[in-house]
């Protein structure tokens, strides 16, 4: 098998560095193999390490027992040449108040991407010819270089405070920022307050789906392999100019809409509730953040004057921070959800089931599926999806998808990191750990268990919707939840849950639109609908509903 040694140079680091050190091979040249690691069948190799107090100057070393994927170690590495590249994801060091030290990587205004933080240790990809038995000698030669945030516009303005309460769970000084769209006229009526739409999802660069300008034409245009169209690129400007132009009309709703920025040491958010792992974000967001930004921009500043509406991890923070925080807010669209209810984590059953990585019986062993296409074609599975994660860092510190759910649902273990739901390795599900799962984060058990005090609460305010064929079998925990909320009286949820037909993640309730226009829509989609349909009934008697209808 082949061998790599990693020198760190003097040059790139003035202290001793921790972190997790990755190797990446690619025989695929169209662009670096950092950018190369996927969950689906094209992607290329990567080994990772841990790496403590690792000293200037000195050298660390890639051998047979390092752990890969898809590959399981170095040793199986077929020869051949390859595209060659190492990258050093550094961590740092938090001493929290649940007096808990842990090593964790700080995001630092990507939203958390190992493979574009700044600050991180890079290599320059060189080809080499890969033989067993051969030592191969590897070294940085540069640092990720900082991002430029966005410069505030006419339009949108860009704002971070310090949180208080997550600055004390964390042992330093923790942000949240937003990026906020100003309504057509705020300006010239400077007496008006405004109802508040709040978008959840991934961390935002900028606030999403905005341009001034039309479309770009004279760009190459690029092919949309999940979508199958040519030129997408120059459809999703267009669609960008055209919610510029619905915004600033005379017709749209006037109000302010707002995208968060709450990355996380573990993920590019935080899931927008309070977690044992994480800290108070969901108090945070809800009353240090929202509060100010109404401040700041004249925001109503009620409950039922503010809407939540996302897709996939933000259509879970939408429903979870509606059904946790039900008095703060008026009424939430959730578009596939990340699931809602545990029973579906996915295709596990994570209350029943042994084994999340395969369907145990006395003759065959199947692995679970972990992503479809919307013909149900299975291009990665669960057990490979948590191979890929590990290899990117230990402790659930791969900045991953399944990761981020245990940092956020689980007990903090004894070393400091997130309690395992399941092993890392062999997919055995540990039933304490769902347990604490259920009674704190499972939405649907949650409004089932407590739906006495919260139905009169939530009346009106769940819309839930997603794809049949959802990618990520999230339709699962919706059909199950709905079972729960059709369920319901004193009061009925009068709520809403819709399906689209073969439809794939991320769905969002338009039977007009195929999944590559509706998903580009959801401001456009869900700003009039709340206002036209649900805002009036969510209001109190005397409340302000006409002076920002201007």
């Amino acid at each position: 098998m082949p061998a790599f040694q990693v020198r760190l140079p003097n040059d790139l680091a003035d202290q001793a560095l921790d972190g997790r050190l990755i190797l990446l091979l690619s025989k695929d040249d169209s662009e670096e193999p950092r950018f190369q690691l996927s969950d689906g069948p094209e992607t290329q190799l990567a080994f990772g390490m841990d790496v403590e107090n690792w000293q200037p100057g000195s050298q660390l070393a890639f051998n047979s027992d390092t752990p890969g994927y898809p590959l399981k170690s170095l040793a199986e590495v077929p020869p051949g040449d390859y595209q060659v590249q190492i990258l050093l994801h550094k961590y740092e060091t938090f001493n929290r108040s649940d007096g808990h030290t842990v090593k964790l990587p700080m995001d630092r205004g990507e939203g958390q991407q190992w493979n574009k933080a700044p600050g991180n240790l890079l290599s320059t990809p060189q080809k080499l010819t890969i033989e067993s038995g051969q030592n191969y000698e590897l070294a940085f030669d540069r640092t990720i270089p900082a991002i430029v945030p966005p410069e505030d516009t006419e339009w949108i303005k860009h704002i971070k405070i310090k949180s208080e309460l997550l600055s004390e769970f964390w042992g330093r000084d923790m942000y949240l920022g937003a990026h906020v769209l100003l309504p057509q006229g705020w300006a010239e009526h400077p007496d008006v307050k405004y109802p508040l739409a709040i978008m959840h999802g991934h961390f935002p660069a900028d606030f999403g789906g905005w341009r001034t300008e039309p479309a770009d034409t004279t760009q190459p245009c690029e092919y949309s392999e999940r979508f199958q169209m040519d030129c997408y690129n120059h459809v999703v400007q267009q669609e960008e100019y055209d919610f510029y132009k619905a915004w600033t009309g005379p017709d749209f709703p006037r109000v302010l809409a707002i995208e968060i920025q709450h990355a996380t040491p573990y993920y590019d958010d935080s899931y927008a509730v309070n977690s044992e792992n994480l800290g108070p974000y969901g108090d945070a967001i809800t009353y240090e953040l929202i509060p100010y930004i109404e401040a700041q921009f004249r925001g109503i500043g009620e409950g039922w004057s503010r809407f939540m509406y996302g897709g996939s991890t933000g259509g879970w923070e939408a429903i979870a921070a509606q059904v946790l925080y039900p008095d703060d807010y008026g009424t939430c669209y959730a578009a596939c959800p990340d699931p809602i209810d545990f029973r579906a984590f996915c295709l596990t059953n994570i209350y029943e089931d042994k084994n999340a990585y395969y369907l145990e019986s006395d003759y065959k062993r199947t692995e679970v599926p972990g992503h479809r296409d919307y013909l149900g074609n299975v291009q990665s599975t669960l057990r490979e999806m948590n191979q890929r994660e590990l290899v990117l860092g230990t402790r659930g510190r791969s900045g991953q998808q399944w990761d981020i759910w245990e940092a956020v649902y689980s007990p903090v273990g004894d070393d400091g990191y997130p309690q395992r739901i399941w092993d890392k390795e062999t997919g055995e599900i540990n039933p304490e750990v769902a347990a604490h799962w259920r009674e704190n984060f499972d939405i649907a058990y949650i409004m089932k268990r407590d739906w006495a005090e919260l139905g009169p609460k939530l009346k009106g305010k769940i819309h839930l919707y997603c794809g049949d064929m959802d990618n990520y079998y999230l339709n699962n925990a919706v059909y199950l939840a709905e079972e729960i909320l059709e369920e319901t009286s004193q009061p009925y949820y009068d709520g809403e849950v819709d399906y689209g037909d073969r439809a794939e993640h991320c769905w969002n309730g338009d039977h007009t639109q195929p999944n590559a226009i509706s998903r580009l829509r959801y401001h456009r989609m869900f700003i009039p609908k709340w206002v036209e349909e649900d805002l009036v009934k969510q209001a109190p008697v005397g409340a302000d509903l006409s002076s920002w209808r201007y």
